[in-house]
């Protein structure tokens, strides 16, 4: 076993493609899957399933290869420490839900480290990917919240994945909605003004329940809801149809321009909104000055 079949492994599975990934790798399709075959072979463990397709990672496969980013991720740690500063290609990866304050200290990092060459991925998916990537080292850090409703189950979660969480802030409930909207000239509004309103809310697939729901207070029965895929689409019929989310209240202007607004929500509620991580995994730089940057973020939004 080699650093580089490991490489060429988690590259076919992001890829699903052994083709795409050899371009990718500046290999030829043969040598990949040559190297893989390999691999497989040493581990007994058939990594992939293969079809006129593509390739998809198999159980066993999906296992072997959360080691494998362990061992990748361990080697650029070292490099990270050892190696002359000139020569280092920056990567760094993070998992958030969608707060616009772990996209700007995402920015600052990319910013830091600016180099001829890097690879640095923001991932603002579904909660249970978020804990996926982080568990199998997709991503270095994952962003999310806790509430008394879901800490049971996203608890249990984080250990079976030997995931520890830590808090940034807690934040009360708000609403985003328009600065249009007939609502935005409250300070603060009820669930019974909301009432005629759509809810919009971010689609977590199979695992649509409360207990992953992006937004707090999901459980309560609305008369009209939609469910979308990114921040931007959220946004947009929050404009123009008078939507609204559920929220932390926090934005950013810099981001997101001013036609979204945050209105506090009467609820007895809050969101302990933090990070995760592997136990025991140290971070490497960029993971720390994401950190670092989180922390400051924070630091302004408390104050």
């Amino acid at each position: 076993m080699t650093l580089k079949q490991l490489e060429y492994a988690v590259m076919a599975a992001k890829t699903g493609n052994m083709t795409e990934a050899a371009d990718l790798l500046f290999i030829s399709q043969p040598s990949l899957t040559h190297a893989i075959r390999e691999l497989e072979e040493e581990m007994g463990v058939a990594i992939f399933s293969r079809g006129n397709k593509g390739v998809t990672v198999t159980a066993d496969g999906k296992e072997l290869l959360g080691y494998a980013r362990q061992v990748l991720e361990q080697a650029r740690l070292m490099e990270d420490r050892f190696q002359k500063k000139e020569e280092r290609n920056p990567r760094f990866s993070v998992s958030c839900q969608h707060y616009s304050f772990a996209v700007n200290a995402f920015v600052d990092v990319v910013r830091e480290f600016d180099a001829d060459t890097y690879d640095f991925t923001l991932r603002e998916t579904q909660t249970h990917e978020i804990i996926e990537d982080v568990s199998s080292m997709i991503s270095e850090l994952g962003i999310l919240y806790l509430s008394k409703r879901n800490r049971d189950v996203m608890e249990k979660a984080f250990r079976k994945y030997d995931l520890s969480f830590e808090e940034l802030f807690q934040a009360s409930p708000h609403i985003f909605i328009g600065k249009d909207h007939p609502l935005a000239a409250k300070e603060e509004v009820t669930l019974e003004d909301l009432e005629p309103y759509p809810y919009l809310s971010y689609e977590q697939g199979e695992y649509n329940s409360f207990y992953y729901s992006e937004e707090i207070l999901s459980s309560l029965e609305r008369k009209k809801n939609i469910k979308v895929r990114d921040r931007a689409t959220l946004f947009n019929l929050a404009i123009g149809l008078n939507g609204y989310t559920v929220c932390s209240g926090v934005i950013s202007r810099e981001l997101n321009g001013g036609n979204i607004v945050a209105r506090r929500l009467s609820a007895d509620e809050n969101m302990h909104i933090g990070y995760i991580r592997r136990r025991k995994m140290p971070l490497s730089r960029y993971g720390q000055s994401y950190l670092a940057a989180l922390k400051r973020y924070v630091e302004d939004i408390s104050g």
